[in-house]
């Protein structure tokens, strides 16, 4: 940390020597903590954006990519989705409740300047062991609480998400959220000022102290004297959102708006110096005009202050007062705060005094770090690994691993929200492996959030790669063709080799991946600095991957749930021993390490396009991908589901030479399950024939989940049986049964 005219700022001597090059002058006080907000890594992508480049954003149904604050895709008739994650990793840390409940408020905005109305939430979050520790439970239930309150007050609903736990988010809990936005394409909005003598008018909540140094705090590992920088986490107001939201919505429809953009990260700094970057433009600020929350405060705090629920919207000149009066309709407060001038440089004033006066591309635009990457030595060492025994009763085996926090039913977390508001939601949370909306013209959208830290533990490329693979083959369990997706890359610390080695591993599976089923990636968000000196220890590489698809006929959407006996039960997809990372080594066994499961695309692509067609023909009446816990967690998934049992003999499942433990738990990739009745089973096997592997397993039956190996039983177990094991087991170590 610098000390610049007793400021404190996270830039580097390079970069404030950088700073002085590029001006060709000293900063004042101002100045520098502008350029400090906007070049710390948080807004800036300084380390990543050289990496980042490798993803594939163009696509035939793209309108908007990376670059905006949500990307947009075409869902025909004229209107577009919008799509968005964002964090709020630190201020969660320290303030689950608050930080988690401004994350939500953050990404709303995202969407809503875009143009588009917010009509789903979803969440992906990452805490410790809440088995063992009370810290990680406060911090699991005051994140979920924080979610719930906020999206429930503004009337969003959360139809989806996934959480796991691990010991490495013991003090650096992850809290990623994501939304989706709904709008005709005309209607879209971007984040420019590129019209000389339009205003910025600044509108919704007064500007405090709140989130002074935010940007910079989450630019930076956490200390032990983290715990008392809650300045820099922002103060929630879901009431002015939902009349934020109305009222954006509303002014937009003047047609006078002509750019808008949320203050989040950076605050007034960022929000005006990105949009007149982007048109090609200037601003003539005037810090008076700006309402307070505390008087006293001085223009550095007004300028970097992250305080919540602040919009600025770029008007036409000459129609302010068409605008300004549907804020007055909605009581919202607002001041016209500048100008969007020709001269390039954004230009602060108080009362006509000049404060600051700095080009546009300047503070926009931080010089890229190009870092450093090693292969660190624990991943070969963690290949290393030996294979634990085969226990010798495997039915206590299924239920514990049903009860892995992991893998247990997360309906203590989304019960607490409420996921059918606005009337979309189709297929409800635990219903199928994605959340379905519906859409005005008629088709419907499907969406979903995937991650797996353990496998990009061991592999990141390949790791990273599977956690965009999952989220498609949700999708398609859910009869929706992938569209597009979003990312958030979570890691530790960039300037060490080995963190920002597993970090271009990561992008470049997901580009990889992507590139080979012609996904785009349309945005996405870059988290480092996710660890802390008290613990000693970084994050595990934790992508999480947010990807839509849509499905165009209602008879489509398929659910998992099991729905007649004497069906029979089909897997698609070889099954290998690929245990490294898996559920059953780490939480059963207590290993870290062996081989992860790796990515084919092709057998990928194939098993998706096999169980496509075969959903749009009508012939299978369940679908459920395997992933964590592999193929007798996913059945039990199917049994409870459905209220039904199953008879399975392992010995029909595509596999060579595997023990029984890792037939029925192997997280291997690329597989799915089907549920198909007599009538259509010969042509579901004639379709999957000569494109991927597959096996009749067995068939759907009344009151339990029977393993066989031919005629030898292996273990059989109660639907109730599973059903407790899995059902409550969040709720118990919360204390709540």
């Amino acid at each position: 940390m610098v000390v610049q005219n007793f400021i404190f700022v996270e830039l580097t001597e390079e970069e404030i020597k950088e700073a002085r090059r590029m001006l060709g002058r000293e900063p004042n006080t101002l100045e520098l903590a502008m350029i400090d907000a906007e070049w710390s890594e948080h807004c800036s992508y300084k380390s990543s954006k050289s990496i980042l480049k490798l993803l594939p954003t163009k696509g035939p149904r793209v309108v908007i990519g990376p670059g905006y604050d949500a990307g947009a895709i075409d869902v025909g008739d004229g209107y577009v989705v919008t799509l968005h994650i964002e964090s709020h990793n630190h201020p969660s840390a320290i303030d689950p409740y608050g930080g988690a409940a401004t994350g939500i408020g953050g990404v709303l905005r995202d969407i809503l300047c875009m143009g588009t109305r917010p009509i789903a939430l979803l969440d992906s979050l990452r805490f410790g062991n809440i088995e063992e520790s009370a810290h990680s439970r406060w911090l699991f239930r005051h994140v979920v609480s924080g979610i719930s309150d906020y999206g429930n007050c503004v009337g969003v609903p959360t139809i989806a998400g996934e959480v796991e736990f691990d010991d490495c988010f013991e003090r650096n809990c992850l809290v990623d959220v994501v939304c989706l936005g709904l709008s005709k394409i005309n209607d879209l909005v971007l984040a420019e000022a590129k019209h000389p003598g339009d205003s910025a008018i600044l509108v919704g909540g007064s500007t405090g102290r709140d989130g002074i140094h935010g940007v910079t705090f989450a630019s930076r590992v956490l200390t032990e004297k983290s715990d008392k920088e809650r300045s820099a986490v922002q103060i929630p107001d879901p009431f002015m959102k939902k009349l934020i939201i109305e009222a954006t919505l509303e002014a937009i429809a003047t047609g006078h708006v002509r750019g808008l953009k949320d203050l989040g990260g950076g605050g007034i700094t960022c929000g005006l110096s990105e949009m007149a970057d982007k048109g090609g433009c200037g601003i003539d600020l005037e810090l008076s005009k700006v309402h307070l929350r505390e008087k006293d405060l001085d223009p550095v705090e007004i300028m970097i202050s992250e305080s919540q629920e602040r919009m600025v919207f770029i008007v036409e000149k000459g129609h302010e007062r068409d605008v300004c009066e549907v804020f007055e309709k909605y009581e919202l407060p607002y001041s016209i705060i500048g100008r969007v001038t020709d001269g390039g440089n954004l230009i602060v004033r108080i009362k006509g005094v000049d404060l600051a006066n700095l080009p546009v591309k300047i503070v926009a635009n931080a010089p890229i770090i190009l870092r450093k990457a090693i292969e660190p030595d624990y991943i070969k060492r963690l290949k290393t690994v030996g294979d634990p025994g085969i226990p010798k009763d495997l039915s206590p085996v299924l239920l514990k691993m049903l009860s892995c926090p992991s893998i247990a039913s997360k309906g203590w977390v989304y019960e607490q929200y409420d996921h059918e508001v606005g009337i979309r939601t189709v297929v409800k949370p635990g219903k199928g492996d994605a959340s379905v909306l519906r859409l005005p013209n008629g088709s419907f959208l499907a969406i979903k959030v995937d991650g797996n830290s353990k496998h990009c533990y061991i592999d990141p490329y390949n790791g990273a790669a599977g956690c965009l693979a999952e989220a498609c083959r949700n999708l398609v369990s859910v009869g929706a063709e992938p569209l597009a997706f979003v990312d958030h890359l979570q890691f530790g610390d960039p300037g060490n080799p080995e963190v920002f080695w597993t970090f271009s591993e990561a992008v470049r599976g997901l580009s990889d991946f992507s590139k080979a089923l012609g996904l785009p990636c349309i945005g996405g968000k870059v988290s480092f600095y996710n660890e802390d000196i008290v613990q000693k220890m970084a994050i595990k590489p934790s992508p999480a991957i947010a990807a839509i698809g849509r499905i165009e006929r209602q008879e489509w959407i398929t659910t998992m749930n099991f729905k007649h006996e004497g069906d029979y039960i089909v897997i698609v997809g070889e099954t290998k021993s690929e245990m490294g990372g898996s559920e059953y080594y780490e939480y059963i066994h207590g290993v870290v390490g062996g081989n992860a499961p790796k990515v084919n695309s092709i057998k990928e692509k194939a098993a998706m396009d096999s169980v496509k067609e075969a959903i749009r023909r009508g012939i299978v009446k369940s679908v459920h991908d395997l992933s964590k816990g592999g193929m007798a967690v996913a059945l039990a998934e199917m049994c409870m589901s459905g209220g039904m049992g199953a008879s399975i003999d392992y010995s029909k499942v595509p596999a060579e030479n595997l023990r029984v433990d890792e037939i029925l738990f192997s997280e291997t990739y690329g597989r799915f399950l089907l549920e198909v009745d007599n009538a259509h089973v010969n042509e579901l096997l004639e379709l999957m024939r000569k494109r991927v592997s597959f096996g009749v397993i067995g068939k759907i039956e009344e009151g339990s989940l029977d393993f066989s190996f031919g005629d030898k039983r292996l273990l059989s177990i109660s639907i109730e049986d599973l059903k407790d094991a899995w059902t409550n087991s969040i709720s118990r170590c919360m204390g709540e049964v």
